[in-house]
């Protein structure tokens, strides 16, 4: 069974939101990473703005590829370049490694998403 963090906010594209002030830090669910399998290869573009539902990235594991969308509108701020190097990180701790910090110019976009309630029965659907 796929573990869902509290405190955290969820999209139903399974990325996560830790906001901390202004700042949305993202990364994938451990659902996401376990529907995936060993995640060989992150893809996080040099972008300097991510809007609401776009793509911001790319996935890819010896099952999959998938592309990354963002739950939250602003500017990115930091790319978390250690997965470059080592992207099975993701599946050793999604929760601890995120992806994207962005610096978000809408905080009531958070009101879209899901607490960790919600996105367990989301997920056991």
């Amino acid at each position: 069974m796929s573990k869902v963090q509290e405190g955290l906010l969820y999209s139903e594209s399974h990325e996560w939101v830790r906001v901390e002030g202004p700042n949305a830090f993202i990364g994938i669910s451990d659902f996401a990473q376990e529907e995936m399998g060993d995640i060989t290869w992150v893809d996080i573009p040099d972008l300097d703005n991510v809007m609401k539902g776009e793509e911001f990235g790319a996935l890819e594991s010896v099952k999959a590829s998938s592309d990354l969308y963002s739950p939250v509108t602003g500017t990115v701020s930091e790319r978390n370049t250690d997965l470059e190097d080592a992207p099975e990180l993701l599946n050793e701790d999604p929760y601890a490694n995120w992806i994207i910090r962005v610096h978000m110019s809408d905080p009531s976009e958070l009101e879209d998403l899901m607490d960790a309630a919600a996105y367990e029965a989301f997920i056991a659907k």
